[in-house]
């Protein structure tokens, strides 16, 4: 299984964005998380494309954008010519799930398809198969530096159980409140890909993601 340590831009300082994102690569992380946020969907206004544009010049990482937007299939042709590599959006947030998913790949990005706190797993059950992730949200979505909702353990895993009953290939990403004590929770309950936001950005970066991955390195023998 392919294990990722996938630091959220979300948590970072602006001011120094580019830096920090430099500081990210170099300590060997190979995926960044991309929160964009519409102000409708989730209360918060984040960033959208011109930012993608701009780090994706200076980044060769996996850009893994992750589309808190009401009707996000709007956005697609957008998000892929600035860069993103996958476009993950909220099922609860588009009118016709599948027909997103499709034109998701369509245009060439990886699809995933994320699920709140209170979101029923039944509606991932007819897309699965279209799916590339399953982002489980361990946090109501719309701000960063909350803290992991325990509840969520038992839906990751849950989740982890309906890919490996249909034989799918499928990554399993949690995001919210994951930090050197929660990681190791997310990836015994199945989760192999983990967004970081506070744990990576507040301190000592490389430091941070040195002990994040230690974690995962020792869980799963990365």
């Amino acid at each position: 299984m392919n294990y990722q340590l996938c630091p959220s831009i979300l948590s970072a300082d602006f001011n120094r964005l580019g830096e920090q994102i430099r500081q990210v690569e170099s300590a060997g992380v190979k995926w960044l998380h991309i929160d964009v946020m519409d102000g409708d969907f989730v209360p918060s206004i984040s960033y959208g494309t011109p930012v993608i544009t701009s780090i994706r010049k200076e980044s060769n990482l996996f850009f893994d954008v992750h589309m808190m937007v009401t009707e996000p299939g709007r956005y697609i042709a957008d998000f892929k010519n600035a860069g993103a590599d996958m476009f993950t959006v909220h099922a609860e947030a588009c009118r016709h799930l599948d027909r997103t998913l499709d034109a998701i790949r369509e245009a060439g990005m990886k699809a995933g398809v994320a699920v709140n706190p209170a979101t029923p797993l039944c509606m991932l059950e007819h897309v699965l198969h279209k799916t590339d992730m399953v982002l489980v949200m361990s946090v109501n979505p719309g701000f960063g530096g909350q803290s992991y909702l325990p509840e969520s353990t038992r839906k990751i895993r849950m989740v982890r159980e309906m890919i490996e009953q249909r034989g799918l290939s499928v990554d399993v990403e949690v995001d919210g409140g994951i930090n050197s004590e929660t990681i190791e929770t997310v990836l015994d309950a199945g989760a192999n890909i983990i967004v970081a936001g506070s744990a990576v950005f507040s301190g000592n970066i490389a430091e941070n993601i040195c002990t994040l991955a230690e974690r995962i390195e020792k869980r799963c023998g990365k």
